[in-house]
């Protein structure tokens, strides 16, 4: 049996740091509010940041450091590349060549992953390397980070970048001439590596490629806002479109109908996958490639900033033997990132789980995932009738789309299987209806379904330049809250930096409203009760609304009132 970890509070206590009534009162204030311990003792003011650091360093048995005045040498610097630096949040520290040892910087001693991943990088240069952690305060790792690696003023520096490459190879007509079937040029090439490595540098999950009639633009979407790039030469626009036509295997003589494809590629050691989607225009192809960059995604049930009773509960849903669990949310909100985060948390040699999806977007080693081909006639209803006979403990439905897969998720249900799916709702208690509506019976969603969890997703204020401020009524009016429900309470937004490119935010939160399905609730979908009464009955037996979730967040100085606004609706 291994050792138990010291607790958090404990370790503090013995550092003289806080007393037991701190520790108490934390605890308190934790089990009513949610989040992690450290950042509510720094809050009620018991001890700072840096205190819980040290703290965590000790927990996780590794060394804190101190990063103010280092000089790290540029040999040293060459170990880690500036988007794993800022991917990770690691800065090298030492490299001890007699034991292949490179020991890094960091904030989060939970992310074990990130040594896995450098070590992977590292490997073919430094055969046999080991990575090592040790803890630095969060700003001092920012810090580092703007000093000794390249992301300060990434937007504009990435602006200039290419307004240079225009500049020294595009637009000389000496150095490169092209027509729109080059696909191959140079400087077509070289447009697009530049393109991609600063998508992923940027941690974009989007790059539209957008012809018009007097330019081609080029846009990044960034923690789901889209910011404008440097529009590289328009004569370009018909070769780069056609270069990538090409890597996903589309026809590149076809312009008049829109294709999808799927591009696999290794940039900077780390494996990426593009889905491409082409579209006539007007002026030309437009194109649109998604980016699913696997290791700057955390499929770990208890990163994805659930609080603790949401956390638990979506554990106790998922260890259920039968039944439907749905998540519910527009594109982009993260129920992908949810439902695999579930899989991953169950993936063990005793049970066998099986997806069918459409397409498959990450892989997950030990679940046999299913790709819907319907070319062939590999539809989702197709695909699952022959997982029912792979004798699946828990299968995975991509999204129920139809009657057809409606029907055979509720019959695997029914047969003794746990169904984790997608429905395109704007709340949870909507979807009882939405299932009605696909032909599904009453009595069958009501035996079967065990919950709904619709989800948003909200940009997070950016921590560099985060500033705090009292409410005004207004606000609290504009939030459906009456002035004295927000008294005394701080707000936060993010002046913008170059860090957050301006914009205030940096990285997102899912906010989260659960609604389980108890013996009440079932016989009022049997009785076909409405959404209104549905939902109401949801809220007494404890279901906090997506609006509700985005106040506590914001409460919390995690996002902003426009953001929860924009995402979340008021409900009567």
């Amino acid at each position: 049996m291994g050792k138990r970890r010291k607790l958090l509070g404990q370790i503090l206590k013995e550092m003289e740091l806080v007393t037991e009534g701190d520790i108490q009162e934390s605890l308190a204030r934790q089990k009513k509010e949610g989040g992690l311990i450290g950042k509510i003792m720094v809050g009620m003011g018991c001890c700072s940041e840096g205190d819980v650091t040290m703290a965590l360093a000790v927990q996780n048995d590794m060394n804190f450091v101190d990063l103010s005045g280092l000089d790290i040498p540029i040999e040293l610097l060459d170990f880690v590349t500036d988007a794993q630096a800022h991917t990770y949040r690691v800065v090298p520290l030492e490299f001890d060549s007699d034991t292949k040892t490179l020991i890094v910087a960091m904030d989060d001693p939970t992310k074990i992953v990130v040594f896995d991943e450098l070590r992977f990088a590292l490997q073919s240069r430094i055969p046999g390397i080991r990575i090592q952690g040790a803890l630095a305060p969060a700003e001092d790792i920012d810090a580092a980070l703007e000093k000794f690696y390249s992301e300060d003023g990434q937007r504009g520096s990435v602006g200039e970048e290419l307004a240079e490459f225009v500049e020294e190879g595009v637009h000389k007509k000496d150095a490169v001439t092209l027509d729109g079937d080059d696909v191959d040029a140079p400087a077509v090439v070289k447009l697009l590596n530049f393109l991609l490595a600063t998508a992923i540098r940027d941690r974009s999950s989007d790059i539209h490629l957008e012809p018009f009639e007097d330019r081609f633009q080029v846009r990044y979407r960034v923690d789901g806002a889209l910011l404008a790039m440097e529009n590289p030469p328009k004569e370009l626009a018909n070769s780069l479109i056609s270069r990538i036509k090409v890597l996903s295997k589309l026809d590149i003589s076809e312009t008049r109908l829109p294709q999808d494809g799927r591009i696999e590629l290794v940039i900077e050691n780390r494996s990426v996958d593009l889905r491409v989607s082409t579209l006539p225009t007007m002026f030309g192809e437009s194109c649109v490639m998604r980016i699913l960059d696997r290791s700057n995604v955390s499929l770990d049930l208890d990163n994805l900033g659930m609080r603790p009773e949401e956390n638990e509960m979506i554990k106790a849903l998922i260890a259920k033997p039968n039944g439907i669990v749905l998540v519910t949310g527009p594109t982009g909100s993260g129920k992908t990132t949810t439902l695999y985060s579930c899989l991953n948390y169950m993936n063990n040699p005793s049970i066998k789980i099986i997806t069918t999806e459409d397409p498959v977007e990450y892989d997950l080693p030990g679940v046999m995932q299913c790709q819907v081909n319907e070319e062939v006639g590999l539809t989702y209803g197709a695909a699952l009738r022959s997982i029912l006979r792979q004798d699946p403990d828990m299968i995975l439905v991509g999204e129920i789309r139809d009657r057809e897969t409606g029907g055979i998720a509720v019959e695997a249900a029914l047969t003794g299987h746990l169904v984790l799916s997608t429905l395109h709702t704007n709340d949870a208690p909507s979807a009882t209806t939405r299932m009605l509506d696909l032909g599904l019976e009453s009595f069958l969603i009501a035996a079967t379904l065990e919950a709904i969890i619709a989800q948003r997703l909200v940009r997070k204020i950016c921590n560099n330049c985060k500033e705090y401020y009292e409410p005004e009524a207004e606000q609290a009016m504009e939030l459906g809250l009456r002035p004295e429900a927000i008294a005394g309470k701080k707000f936060a937004f993010g002046k913008g930096c170059s860090r957050c490119n301006s914009t205030g935010y940096k990285g997102r939160m899912a906010l989260y409203e659960m609604f389980r399905v108890n013996d009440e609730i079932k016989q009022m979908i049997m009785d076909g009760a409405n959404v209104a009464t549905l939902r109401e009955a949801g809220r007494r037996h404890g279901m906090r609304t997506l609006r509700e979730s985005g106040l506590l967040a914001i409460y919390d100085c995690g996002t902003t009132i426009d953001e929860v606004m924009r995402e979340t609706m008021v409900l009567e």
